[in-house]
């Protein structure tokens, strides 16, 4: 991955996790759905989907300190 690419994408993820640990669920699902995202708003299929994996790697740390519901 270009240095320009991942930093863009390390950008929109900071974004996602931004939103606190309840919404990136619920993001994860919606990626998860293939429904689209305004942080995702023009990400290729790799881009998205490097993002998915990033936050499902993040989230995995909390999942017993923040449920989805």
């Amino acid at each position: 991955m270009e240095s320009y690419q991942r930093l863009r994408l390390e950008a929109r993820l900071e974004a996602l996790c931004e939103k606190g640990c309840r919404h990136v669920w619920q993001d994860i699902d919606a990626l998860e759905r293939g429904e689209p995202l305004k942080e995702t708003h023009g990400l290729n299929d790799e881009e998205r989907g490097w993002l998915l994996h990033e936050l499902k790697q993040i989230m995995a740390v909390y999942r017993d300190r923040c449920s989805v519901d």
